[in-house]
């Protein structure tokens, strides 16, 4: 049985592909495709932190092992499904920016905050003198309280801030100047 809703390429809802990115790692690449690929298929018109988590706890070993493998995960992986088959939808046509972090405009099709969380992630990592890995994005997208996938994160019990300490002491990630989640 064909379908009635006519496909539409990533290409028509404004987001380009960013996988060949030769800063992140080819894991990272993969995750932000499948976030891309997310977008288009629950019909966002940006990229969203919430497209982000989804795909780096469902690609990313490291950043999945941050949760454990019990009743938290299934929670939080429960909630993000229950999100992109309606939850989302008060989301579409909404510019995620919370304000608190630099706006970055029109990259790759990613909301304000999410292109904001993709440049942190890739300069946290050539500082380190590597190309950027899931934990550098998760730590940048759960640094804004103003964050769907915070949001996200929340409605599941999940304390993002608990998170964010998770990374600073498995990962060193941590952000400079005073800066700090929440």
């Amino acid at each position: 049985m064909q379908s009635r809703t006519p496909r539409q390429s990533a290409h028509e809802h404004g987001i380009q592909r960013v996988d060949n990115d030769a800063r992140l790692s080819d894991e990272l690449a993969s995750a932000v495709g499948g976030a891309r690929r997310r977008a288009v298929r629950d019909g966002d018109r940006q990229i969203d932190t919430a497209h982000l988590l989804h795909s780096l706890l469902e690609s990313e070993s490291e950043v999945r092992a941050l949760f454990g493998d019990g009743p938290q995960i299934a929670r939080l992986l429960g909630y993000l499904v229950q999100r992109s088959i309606g939850y989302g939808l008060r989301w579409q046509n909404g510019v995620e920016d919370s304000g608190a972090v630099p706006v970055v405009r029109e990259t790759a099709g990613f909301s304000p905050l999410a292109a904001a969380s993709m440049e942190y992630a890739c300069e946290r990592a050539a500082q380190r003198g590597g190309p950027a890995r899931g934990p550098d994005l998760l730590a940048a997208i759960v640094a804004d309280p103003q964050a769907r996938a915070v949001e996200v994160l929340e409605r599941a019990g999940v304390d993002p801030r608990e998170v964010y300490a998770r990374l600073n002491d498995r990962f060193g990630i941590a952000r400079e100047c005073g800066e700090a989640a929440h």
